[in-house]
């Protein structure tokens, strides 16, 4: 059966919309009793304690997965420089995830230019620590859209996220590895402040419908004022099955 996750980036659950989710449990288990995923954004800015990582995965049922972003340290310091010990406290903490542990998150900054020598290496680097398991990439400057990066991409199984707002129109269609579909809609036209209307999200449901063969991933990222989780629940209704 094909695989459709929609949720949103962390897990609160905004008091206007507290009435839909059941009243018993952390936010977590609340939120994961509708929702089957959440992002988890926090490690891009610090690590977490392994006890932390076993509560999150036990406070969920099994088909329930976490995508994770890869810290600063990595995907912003590095100016795609990433050897192996790099990852290793990363990778350490992240596996107490076990089966809960779904896509990677590579998100560049708007200055990371596509290099034909450093990007290789970087992606490959991280691609060899999680060999077998889904790897998205945010890239932010248009250099990453060439059929250079796009071969690179498939070739190392990594998809190419959809992301609203865009930063080129290609950025609203899907790259890199086909079996994976991965939406983030940080808001638009303010970002992390603003709500998507029903035509918008009839358009997201299309298109995850019209990539029937691949995994899909949606995640909404506008939480300022309590819409991802609106945006999200109003998906879920528009999603077959």
């Amino acid at each position: 059966m094909r695989e459709i996750f929609i949720g949103t980036a962390g897990w609160s659950i905004p008091t206007a919309h507290a009435p839909k989710f059941s009243s018993a449990g952390s936010h977590l288990e609340r939120y994961a009793r509708i929702f089957h995923c959440a992002e988890i954004n926090t490690t891009f800015y610090r690590p977490h304690r392994p006890a932390t990582w076993a509560r999150w995965a036990e406070s969920t049922p099994p088909d329930f997965r976490f995508s994770v972003k890869l810290p600063r340290a990595i995907t912003h310091d590095s100016s795609l420089v990433c050897e192996r010990e790099h990852l290793l406290p990363f990778f350490d903490q992240i596996r107490t995830l076990g089966q809960r542990l779904g896509p990677l998150l590579i998100q560049l900054p708007p200055s990371q230019s596509f290099d034909p020598l450093r990007a290789p290496a970087f992606l490959e680097t991280i691609r060899t620590e999680y060999p077998d398991g889904p790897i998205v990439i945010e890239p932010r400057h248009p250099t990453w859209f060439s059929s250079e990066a796009e071969q690179l991409l498939c070739h190392l199984r990594i998809a190419r996220v959809i992301v609203d707002p865009p930063i080129c129109p290609a950025s609203l269609t899907p790259g890199g590895d086909p079996s994976l579909v991965y939406i983030r809609l940080h808001g638009s036209p303010r970002m992390y402040y603003s709500s998507y209307d029903d035509a918008f999200l009839d358009g997201i449901a299309s298109l995850i419908s019209k990539h029937s063969s691949a995994t899909a991933w949606c995640i909404f990222d506008n939480t300022a004022h309590g819409h991802a989780t609106a945006n999200a629940l109003q998906l879920l209704q528009k999603i077959p099955g």
